[in-house]
């Protein structure tokens, strides 16, 4: 779990060393503290990492959508394959929830190798990645999430393993200090990050294959959907299940967890089939409307048209208006009501279109003869 700050950290830590309860307490109370999570966050969860796990593909072919990037891995493993050598490093990038993870899993079962998985968050000092390093064998996969989010030190031992397949580790300090050059198995490096523009140029540039993830179309959407469908066991028709997809956000995450929450409803109101009526009937109950907006979508469109005319207006302003983050809303909620053309980002700000004020309900001004618009 996420603790929000190292003042929280460093308070659990004292506290462990007295009962249990009291450390129970405080993970509570801090957790009632954050902020509640979004049904539609396309973010994993622990719920999404317990149940998603038995639904991933285990083969290319049964990967749905992509279909660009799953052409190039085909080749890419095919090619590593017949050659008898590890994979490439490969970088994926992209929105979360998208399969990044996933097909990282994926290209480890093609091979026939392990994948150790960490995240950069995870790896504070120099000592844990050689720990990690030195653990793969021969053609292993190491999955590195938030790659961008790796120290600088860190990095630069990264390098060698990835380029040479050593690791240099400093042994002693002062002037008795040396170094110490491990020979390592040839392994492949995966790394996935939402924030390309984050990871260094360096680093960036050891990645021999380099992929970006989009969003899904509402025809692959509805095979996830469906699949998963019959991998729980849950019953369904068509419509049902493309109700679903629709409000899914064009992410196989998001849809995964909708589905779960309709296939609930449907077994407490409903006969346990998800068909068309349950779905509309379990999603608007959630608040969750007929092109997957939910509240803080809504806000914010509501805020660029109400109280400022539609805009322009700035990303702080708005995350003020509706006491959100400026970075929850420029990384969450911005990127699909752009894809859906609901808003416009200008140099002056962000605007409303008039699919907008359609989707809501509005009269879309005519800010030619408008006065008060002046």
């Amino acid at each position: 779990m996420f603790i929000a700050d190292a003042g929280h950290r460093l308070y659990l830590w004292d506290i462990c060393y007295k009962n249990t309860f009291d450390t129970l307490t405080a993970f509570r109370c801090i957790i009632e503290d954050m902020e509640k999570e979004r049904l539609i966050n396309p973010a994993a969860s622990g719920g999404d990492d317990r149940v998603d796990q038995a639904l991933r593909p285990k083969r290319l072919s049964e990967v749905t959508g992509q279909d660009q990037v799953r052409e190039n891995l085909a080749i890419l493993l095919s090619a590593a394959q017949k050659r008898g050598e590890p994979l490439d490093h490969v970088l994926f990038y992209g929105p979360p929830g998208l399969g990044k993870t996933t097909l990282a899993h994926v290209m480890a079962n093609e091979m026939g190798v392990s994948i150790k998985i960490t995240a950069g968050p995870a790896i504070e000092k120099a000592g844990d990645l050689a720990a990690i390093l030195s653990n793969l064998h021969e053609g292993d996969i190491l999955f590195i999430d938030e790659i961008h989010r790796l120290g600088r030190a860190i990095e630069e031992i990264l390098y060698p393993a990835m380029e040479d397949c050593v690791l240099d580790i400093m042994v002693g300090k002062g002037p008795t200090a040396r170094s110490i050059r491990l020979k390592l198995p040839r392994f492949t490096v995966i790394g996935a990050t939402t924030r390309l523009s984050l990871l260094s140029a360096p680093l960036r540039a050891r990645f021999g294959a380099v992929y970006r993830l989009n969003y899904y179309d509402l025809p692959a959407m509805e095979q996830i959907i469906a699949r998963a469908s019959q991998k729980i066991n849950t019953p369904y028709d068509d419509e049902g299940i493309r109700e679903v997809a629709i409000r899914s956000r064009g992410t196989p995450r998001i849809g995964l967890r909708l589905l779960r929450r309709v296939r609930d409803y449907a077994l407490v109101r409903g006969d346990g089939t998800i068909d068309k009526e349950t779905a509309v009937q379990a999603l608007n109950l959630l608040d969750i409307d007929a092109l997957g907006l939910d509240e803080v979508d809504r806000k914010v469109l509501d805020t660029i048209i109400d109280k400022y005319n539609g805009g322009p207006v700035g990303l702080n302003t708005i995350a003020a208006s509706i006491s959100e983050e400026s970075d929850t809303i420029m990384d969450v909620v911005e990127p699909y009501l752009l894809q859906l053309g609901l808003i416009d980002r200008t140099p002056q700000g962000r605007t409303a279109t008039r699919k907008a004020y359609e989707h809501l309900g509005k009269v879309y001004p005519d800010k030619k003869t408008d006065p008060q618009l002046f």
